[in-house]
């Protein structure tokens, strides 16, 4: 195909994406607004959730904290409350953090320079072109998972998807694809037809606009992109979580602000060992946490959870405190709550899991 020919066909996809967006769009809360601030919020809850659970998180969120200024004088606590259940905590924790430097550093402006835009916690490569796109009309392609699957299938690209090295080559791409004129738009009707009709699996392929224009389609190989790299089985581990109750409360700990669920409360519990049951593995990791002789009253529940990286199955127990003082080994606080007041602290959702069991428990 001729370089003129191309550029023909690259403009004819332009128009078709763009007319099908502003026709089919969806009337999402964060596209009513050219606030950089609420675009950049709800870019960050964006990143591997999708649109239907970030939409109330969002409006709570923007609610509780309308602008730069509030969110960045909040304390790190009421912004994980407001977060709580949306998992992929570090957002909330780089959002928290980079609100208090875009006070400090910039007038509580959000920066359009990509460099100082990139520099700030928990604003990569993807967040960057969307602000920078959307918000301040600049020509920067944007690439997630739902255009490289689109750019795959449009091109039959054999580049798997899911390794780092092929990141170059999607960007290449999409930067090459995009409309210089209508950067934001642009960018969300891409996004916007690899959710809704480009889809992993039963993809819409006759309603789509650029059908005209698939290599995949056209050679009925669809179902054969992306290329995608198979990854390892997910591990599974056994947990015992053990509800320390004491003169009518519950011992509760927060973990520490960085890494996994940071910032966040739990109960006390952890991995159990090979050669221990769960209620073994349950005393010892409450006496190894925080210095505490209990005794195993009843198993109340087990539960499952997926994180992304590995599942867990718990199993959780009933405990009675008998002697010793609350000394911490890995957390940084400590609290004994009432269960009605459980719900003033964010958990982490496998917690919340059992947390409404606790209510029955006699006192």
């Amino acid at each position: 195909m001729k370089n003129g020919s191309r550029g023909a066909d690259i403009e004819r996809i332009r128009i078709a994406l763009l007319s099908w967006y502003q026709a089919c769009r969806r009337d999402l809360p964060w596209r009513k607004t050219k606030d950089p601030y609420r675009i950049w919020v709800s870019e960050v809850m964006l990143q591997q959730t999708q649109v239907v659970t970030v939409i109330p998180y969002y409006e709570a969120f923007i609610r509780e904290f309308p602008d730069i200024k509030s969110l960045a004088g909040a304390d790190l606590q009421e912004v994980l409350k407001v977060w709580e259940g949306l998992g992929y905590y570090a957002r909330a924790r780089n959002l928290h953090r980079a609100a208090k430097m875009i006070l400090a550093d910039h007038d509580g402006q959000v920066p359009s320079e990509p460099k100082v835009l990139s520099s700030l916690p928990g604003i990569g490569k993807y967040i960057a072109a969307a602000l920078m796109s959307i918000a301040f009309g600049h020509p920067h392609a944007v690439v997630d998972g739902n255009v490289k699957r689109l750019l795959s299938r449009l091109f039959m690209l054999a580049d798997t998807v899911n390794v780092s090295g092929s990141n170059a080559l999607f960007e290449s791409r999409a930067k090459r694809l995009l409309d210089p004129a209508h950067p934001g738009d642009f960018n969300q009707a891409v996004m916007e037809l690899g959710a809704q009709i480009c889809r992993p699996r039963n993809p819409e392929c006759f309603s789509c606009p650029l059908k005209p224009f698939c290599k995949a389609l056209a050679r009925r190989q669809v179902s054969a992109y992306p290329k995608r790299l198979k990854r390892s089985k997910v591990p599974l581990y056994a947990v015992a979580i053990g509800v320390v109750f004491h003169k009518g409360r519950v011992l509760i700990l927060r973990r520490k602000d960085d890494g996994l669920l940071g910032g966040l409360w739990e109960f006390p519990g952890g991995k159990i060992r090979t050669d221990e049951t769960p209620e073994k593995a349950c005393l010892r990791e409450i006496r190894e946490e925080v210095d505490l002789s209990v005794g195993l009253e009843k198993h109340l529940t087990r539960i499952r959870h997926g994180y992304t990286h590995f599942k867990i199955v718990a199993d959780v127990f009933i405990c009675r405190y008998l002697s010793g003082r609350v000394h911490r080994k890995e957390s940084t606080a400590h609290r004994w709550v009432r269960i009605r007041d459980l719900n003033r602290y964010p958990f982490p959702k496998a917690n919340r899991k059992f947390i409404p069991i606790l209510k029955d428990i006699p006192i």
